[in-house]
């Protein structure tokens, strides 16, 4: 039987309370069947998949409540064969991650030394539950610092690092092939004019190639789990970015993904506004105050 600490146990109640009292201010549909569906819908649905991708806006209070929520389910649908991987926890802080995970240090050097992001509240009650419940979680994302130097010199510049920098990162040359990834990118960033080069493109690409690095060696070691993947939308939404880096560097690999949008028409969607490249959207209501 798994092991729920005495914690768990009263935020648990505390979480399914919040996410009943949001029920009003999200929809959850299939995008293929175009109709409602439910958490355990989705979890269901992972029989059939290795990883489920979560892209979020990052300070949406109703994707953060239902995220915890889903990866419980999943938890509980594939006991001992659930993972989480995180785009806020960057690869070279796995060390201290384990170690948290594992008991050896206490939640204030985690943060500090984790670099957690500002807004770690809003993934603490996963982490915590992963924690309780013996489950792997990985820290996916590329390191900053390496990000940072790409979008100042371009990506060529990541050949002047040595083994052990290499080490946090996907494979050298990363793929920054052009294509429908690439004309979204242009499209959010405002043209060429606004990018003022490729070195934009070419960091969003270091970041979702080291994640879905990051997840393959995961799930080539753990072919028997399910892996939940937390990002912000843009890297998985149309099962591009990340995504397409998943199934390039583990072909096998079947995806489900979820994009989650703030949306005044959560309650009567559009379909033409939403890809079928999407298996599921979750559309919550933007009045509801933000987590920042």
């Amino acid at each position: 039987m798994k092991f729920i600490s005495t914690l768990l146990l009263f935020a648990l109640p505390v979480l399914a309370l919040a996410q009943q009292n949001q029920t009003s201010h999200y929809k959850i549909y299939s995008t293929r069947q175009q109709k409602v569906v439910t958490v355990d819908d989705i979890a269901a649905n992972l029989d059939n998949a290795d990883v489920l991708f979560f892209g979020e806006e990052h300070n949406d209070t109703t994707c953060h409540v239902l995220e915890a929520l889903l990866f419980q389910k999943i938890s509980e649908r594939y006991p001992g064969k659930t993972a989480l991987s995180l785009e806020m926890f960057e690869t070279d802080c796995q060390g201290v991650l384990d170690e948290y995970l594992g008991g050896l240090i206490r939640e204030k050097n985690f943060i500090t030394e984790g670099r957690a992001w500002h807004n770690y509240k809003d993934y603490r009650p996963m982490v915590e539950y992963a924690k309780a419940n013996h489950e792997p979680v990985v820290a996916a994302n590329a390191p900053a610092r390496y990000v940072n130097r790409v979008n100042r010199l371009g990506l060529a510049s990541l050949d002047q690092l040595d083994k052990y920098g290499r080490t946090w990162l996907a494979p050298l040359p990363i793929d920054t092939a052009t294509g429908a990834y690439y004309d979204k990118f242009l499209n959010v960033m405002g043209g060429h004019s606004a990018m003022g080069g490729m070195q934009m493109y070419q960091a969003q690409n270091t970041w979702d190639a080291t994640m879905g690095w990051s997840i393959a060696r995961f799930i080539k070691k753990h072919r028997d789990y399910k892996l939940f993947q937390v990002n912000g939308g843009f890297h998985s939404e149309d099962k591009l970015g990340t995504a397409a880096k998943l199934k390039k560097y583990d072909p096998k690999a079947k995806i489900i993904n979820i994009a989650a949008i703030s949306d005044d028409s959560f309650s009567d969607p559009d379909w033409s506004k939403y890809s079928k490249d999407n298996d599921y959207i979750i559309l919550t209501d933007p009045k509801l105050p933000k987590t920042f």
